[in-house]
């Protein structure tokens, strides 16, 4: 069916709509971005802004994949544009890109809907949303074969991100070779020093791989960062499926491509395993 298709919401606007131009700053993105060999990861997590922001620290993620075999890309992003309770899922159909279709997979998507109560399917959710849209390239890029589970959270609360959590960790827990996807950017405009200060918090967490910890400081302060609720859920659910390592890759913010430092956007790149 059509609905079952989802087109390219920003291609041509946040990443170029040329599946050659698209291919090659994807892949100078990855070539630029140095990383120490780690332990195949369980999840990672990566920003979201438009790929010439976000995409130099989005890589460092991904290239840390390196050549382990991933089925399927699990991803899990914030709903800027639709408010609703719980968390959307694409159950089925595919991905639209320039640079090729990318698979649902259905069966994974159906366990993860009979799993929790908080995972519906709320197509409108994921018309414009970019939060996951912009992690698309580098799958299509770097794991070609693999399926794609989309989910986009509403309202982040905790419940809602500790209960996405848990129904990730039992289903994924018998998936074929999974990889969690948490999308997020960090605080936003605020001068460069500001967000260091502030984002330093959210890293800390990351890396303490402390789900609790780091809802409790969203709780306190939700603007740290846009996709905290699929951070936490990330986090949790890596925890249950056997991870016990998280490290922070790579921080940067907007300033950095822009020059303005008044004015910026945290970008963080980490893997847990």
């Amino acid at each position: 069916m059509a609905r079952d298709i989802r087109p390219p919401a920003v291609s041509g606007s946040w990443y170029p709509a040329s599946a050659e131009r698209l291919g090659r700053d994807v892949d100078a993105h990855i070539a630029a971005a140095v990383t120490e060999p780690i332990p195949p990861p369980k999840a990672i997590v990566v920003p979201h802004a438009g790929l010439r922001y976000s995409g130099p620290v989005a890589a460092f993620a991904y290239k840390a994949l390196g050549q382990a075999v991933y089925r399927t890309a699990v991803l899990v992003g914030p709903s800027h544009f639709v408010p609703f309770e719980g968390v959307s899922i694409w159950p089925r159909g595919s991905w639209q890109t320039p640079l090729g279709s990318i698979r649902v997979d259905e069966d994974l998507s159906n366990r993860l809907l009979a799993a929790s109560g908080a995972i519906i399917e709320h197509e409108a959710a994921h018309g414009r949303e970019h939060s996951l849209e912009m992690q698309i390239p580098f799958i299509a890029r770097l794991l070609p074969d693999a399926t794609i589970v989309p989910m986009v959270m509403g309202y982040q609360s905790r419940v809602t991100a500790f209960d996405l959590g848990d129904a990730m960790a039992r289903v994924l827990a018998s998936a074929d070779h999974p990889l969690l996807v948490a999308s997020s950017d960090l605080s936003h405009f605020h001068d460069a020093d500001t967000a260091a200060r502030m984002d330093a918090l959210v890293l800390q967490r990351v890396e303490q791989m402390d789900a609790a910890g780091l809802m409790d400081e969203l709780e306190h302060e939700p603007h740290h960062a846009c996709g905290g609720g699929p951070l936490v859920a990330v986090l949790h659910a890596a925890r249950q499926l056997g991870a016990t390592t998280a490290r922070v890759l790579k921080y940067a913010d907007s300033g950095d491509v822009t020059g303005d430092k008044d004015s910026v956007v945290g970008y963080m790149a980490a893997a847990i395993w």
